[in-house]
């Protein structure tokens, strides 16, 4: 007799995918292409292509007018016809090591003022790697409840705990550490607090000043995030922590040169028994190839740009300033910025939001980011306005005028009556 098969009646993984497409999949359909993942064409500038049409763009961070200088161009080119996209191969510490990554690595510690530095291929990925290096199961880690995605997929990794306080409020903070510092003398570990240089949403700065003085009374290290305060705060553009003149009291400071820099890459800069620590223990960079020798050498260039060309940063400045002064002028709400990110936030939904950046970008020439639900709560939009030094006052101008007309529109539901049009159709 034969015996009875055994059927395990155990859910197929992806039914889950197939009916919750999660909270932006599940405008896909409708958003794809244009709203998320849309096409912008030709030079990167301040003025490109989308749909066919020329728009002003306000949504590259380009800060300093580097991705298309012919001075950058000219050693992105020469690098790529000498050295190749594959050279070097092989991880750093096998056989992807190269004279340049160390001056780089020089370089960019030396401009930071700390006393070593160590390069990452993708900021992203080395923040979390960085993290996840950084603590044991004993330590804990405070961080503030509105970092990069790239440092809660860290915190996430951590096997012990971890402490979140309200965005920006050192009163959260400092409860938070407190306790920290019990679960720490029962764990024997360590603490880590994780701030932004600069809140890439909101365009606030992190509360360095304040954290760093919050060391007299606790005993932690202090990680920051300072992508976007990199090359365009502090002397020189030295960043958040020269800004705010605490630099010596960032433990590990990280930069990525995706935004001032225009290219792809980051580093970490600390004491060099940090850094060093962090080069033998990354796994993100231990086991990945090295970063190309075009990105590195294109990184030495564009450091030095920023270094010897200081019109760049002030440029810089002259824009943003004229854009926030001229929109809170027009009676915009900007929140509290103090960088060059520029938010503008208004009230409205998903369907509402579409329909207005569909207006915006169509009939007014404008592009810029639309930030919604879940990355902000429900029923608020904020429109993220980037400066670069490439903009012009015609451009901040133009823009001006297109967010009072689109804002009425918003205000006496003519977008609500065209998003419930669509939903309908």
């Amino acid at each position: 007799m034969r015996p009875k098969q055994v059927i395990y009646m155990v859910k197929d993984l992806f039914d889950r995918i197939k009916s919750d497409k999660g909270p932006l999949g599940k405008w896909a359909d409708k958003a794809e292409g244009y709203y998320v993942f849309p096409k912008l064409e030709g030079p990167i500038s301040n003025r490109m292509k989308f749909n066919g049409k020329s728009v002003i763009t306000w949504s590259i961070n380009d800060y300093l007018g580097l991705a298309n200088h012919p001075e950058v161009l000219k050693v992105d080119g020469e690098s790529a016809a000498v050295d190749g996209m594959a050279y070097p191969m092989g991880a750093r510490m096998m056989s992807g090591h190269t004279k340049y990554h160390e001056q780089l690595e020089r370089e960019c510690a030396e401009f930071v003022g700390k006393e070593a530095s160590y390069l990452v291929n993708f900021g992203y990925q080395g923040m979390v790697s960085a993290i996840d290096a950084l603590v044991s199961k004993d330590d804990i880690i405070v961080y503030d409840m509105d970092t990069h995605a790239c440092i809660i997929d860290g915190v996430r990794l951590h096997a012990g705990k971890r402490f979140v306080y309200r965005h920006n409020d050192i009163e959260s903070c400092e409860k938070n550490l407190k306790r920290a510092t019990k679960m720490a003398e029962k764990t024997g570990g360590g603490i880590l607090l994780v701030s932004e240089g600069v809140f890439g949403m909101r365009g606030e700065q992190g509360k360095l000043r304040e954290i760093v003085a919050l060391k007299e009374k606790y005993n932690f290290r202090l990680l920051v995030d300072d992508a976007h305060g990199f090359g365009t705060l502090g002397e020189g553009g030295r960043g958040t922590g020269f800004e705010q003149g605490v630099q010596d009291g960032i433990d590990v400071y990280f930069a990525t040169f995706a935004k001032s820099m225009a290219g792809i890459g980051a580093f970490f800069a600390g004491d060099k028994d940090v850094v060093q620590y962090l080069q033998y223990n990354m796994r993100s960079q231990m086991f990945a190839k090295s970063l190309p020798m075009p990105m590195v050498k294109g990184a030495l260039k564009r450091l030095d740009m920023i270094r010897t060309m200081p019109e760049l940063k002030e440029k810089l400045w002259d824009i943003t300033n004229a854009l926030q002064s001229g929109l809170r002028a027009a009676g915009f709400d900007l929140g509290t910025t103090e960088t060059c990110i520029t938010p503008v936030y208004l009230k409205g939904d998903i369907p509402e939001a579409m329909a207005m950046v569909h207006d915006l970008r169509e009939n007014h020439g404008v592009f810029c980011s639309i930030v919604v639900y879940p990355v902000i709560p429900k029923g608020m939009i904020i429109l993220r306005l980037i400066p670069t030094a490439r903009h012009t006052i015609e451009d901040v101008n133009e823009t001006i005028e297109a967010f009072t007309a689109i804002r009425e529109k918003l205000e006496n539901g003519t977008y609500k009556k065209i998003a419930e049009a669509i939903m309908t159709a």
